[in-house]
């Protein structure tokens, strides 16, 4: 075996890893679509489109609806508990959430699978976030935001329960500066 083979078989597996991980990724993002999505090739909800009736339960099982926010601006995250993004963007939406008060509201909705099986002992582990999270209710509950193909995915819903903006990944600060112009909007 020559010296140059052995780093060219190391370059051979990286790329064979490297392809086997982007498939699995892949398959996983058109799973996450499945499961989540709307019909597959929809887009998500446009600005403007009526989401009050988007529906979810809170720890105790009580059901809610971004109607019962009416008069109040409404940042709804969508994340996951096995989301290393939504991970990452989980301190900045508990601080948002915790500044909420009378003027908005902060959601983070969580998609696990498991539900609150998953989601509580995440916030278990957790405690330092103090985030009051939530889970859709039923498997139709997040339908009026139309498709969500990635997370974390936010959404901006103006006082009327109208979509004012939409996006999905996490940038820091993003966020408050989204909440703040729509604040800002009368």
């Amino acid at each position: 075996m020559s010296d140059t083979y052995v780093p060219e078989s190391r370059w051979r597996m990286v790329a064979a890893a490297l392809l086997v991980g982007g498939g699995l990724l892949l398959g996983g993002v058109v799973l996450f679509r499945g499961m989540f999505g709307g019909a597959s090739g929809s887009d998500g909800a446009a600005s403007g489109t009526d989401v009050s009736r988007v529906a979810f339960l809170d720890a105790e099982g009580n059901r809610r609806t971004l109607a019962d926010f009416k008069g109040k601006v409404v940042l709804v995250d969508v994340w996951a508990t096995w989301c290393p993004p939504c991970r990452k963007s989980l301190p900045e939406v508990a601080e948002l959430q915790k500044g909420g008060g009378d003027r908005y509201a902060v959601l983070p909705i969580s998609v696990d699978r498991g539900g609150w099986g998953d989601v509580k002992p995440f916030l278990a582990q957790n405690p330092q976030l103090s985030l009051t999270a939530f889970v859709p209710d039923g498997a139709k509950g997040l339908d009026a935001f139309g498709e969500i193909s990635g997370i974390p995915t936010t959404l901006i819903i103006d006082r009327e329960g109208k979509l004012v903006k939409r996006w999905s990944g996490y940038g820091e600060g993003m966020a408050k500066r989204a909440l703040d112009e729509a604040l800002k909007a009368r």
